[in-house]
């Protein structure tokens, strides 16, 4: 189901630097009947499992990809949807298609914000019906970005890839309060919204979560790695990075399954504590540790109505 966004005052144009491949092709997991106990959502109807995950993964001395394992990373998770940060690859449209392909597959279709150092973007194995940014007056070297995408059913998902400040808690609020007047002004009612990034929180109780908390859910049960550590910086103190979902797709939330492994609340990505590596291949145990390597990566599936 297509839905045009309305403009507001620093919307840029739909699908500005986009590049969609007309025959992205579904997830792995799509179709497939998920553990659904205790999420409220109605699993007697048909249904479809997304996988959405967020990651500032750049390492290195450029914040940028090329080192390769954040690529490996991504690779290794198979997400349908990709909020990346720091979306730097390569010099050329070339690399940076290859880098999707890579990631994502064959056919999969990607926004990439134009003309800014550090860039936002999005990377789905679903059609991109419409993209673009929302202005974040608080920055000038990234945006908001949003993609509204084709997922199975006759609802779109909108995504919303974000990079908050590093400067203050204050400015973060400042930054949540102006993405949520954008959402409101834009994203349909009747869509699913996911908002995914580097939120850079010292706490789960920070003022921009509590602005958020207007459209999305940001209550526990948080994503968690196997050792039930919740945070997402290096050195795994603070939650920094965040995928989290508008209240109908949130009620849909189910374990993350990766071979033997189940994450109830969602799978926070560290190569460094994760065993068996051979289950997220081709990442290595190393890649979490990798020089300028600041976060984790955040994984959580949803079932959602098809």
């Amino acid at each position: 189901m297509a839905c045009s966004s309305s403009s507001s005052p620093g919307e840029t144009g739909s699908d500005s630097g986009t590049t969609s491949g007309s025959d992205a092709s579904a997830g792995d997991d799509v179709g497939a009947s998920g553990d659904d106990s205790g999420t409220g959502f109605d699993a007697n109807g048909p249904h479809a499992k997304i996988r959405i995950m967020t990651g500032n993964l750049s390492s290195g001395d450029h914040q940028n990809y090329d080192s390769g394992e954040g690529e490996r990373i991504f690779e290794g998770l198979h997400a349908d949807i990709i909020m990346i940060q720091e979306f730097n690859v390569g010099t050329t449209d070339v690399d940076v298609q290859n880098f999707v392909t890579t990631v994502c597959g064959t056919g999969c279709s990607y926004y990439q914000e134009p003309g800014v150092s550090i860039p936002n973007g999005i990377i789905t194995k679903f059609p991109i019906l419409s993209s673009g940014f929302w202005d974040d007056p608080n920055t000038t070297d990234r945006e908001f970005v949003w993609a509204q995408i084709d997922v199975p059913g006759p609802r779109d998902l909108w995504a919303v890839s974000v990079h908050l400040l590093t400067s203050s808690s204050g400015n973060r609020t400042l930054q949540a309060n102006s993405l949520v007047g954008y959402i409101g002004a834009n994203v349909p009612a009747d869509a699913y919204l996911a908002i995914g990034g580097d939120f850079n929180t010292d706490s789960r109780s920070e003022g921009a979560i509590s602005a958020l908390s207007a459209v999305v859910v940001t209550d526990p049960p948080y994503p968690a790695d196997q050792a039930m550590n919740e945070n997402t910086n290096a050195p795994r103190n603070k939650p920094y990075d965040w995928v989290v979902g508008s209240p109908d797709l949130a009620a849909g939330m189910v374990p993350v399954q990766i071979g033997s492994n189940s994450f109830p609340a969602g799978l926070v990505v560290d190569t460094r504590v994760y065993t068996p590596i051979e289950d997220i291949a081709p990442a290595m145990s190393t890649d979490s540790a990798a020089l300028n390597m600041q976060h984790m990566g955040v994984v959580r599936d949803f079932l959602i109505a098809e």
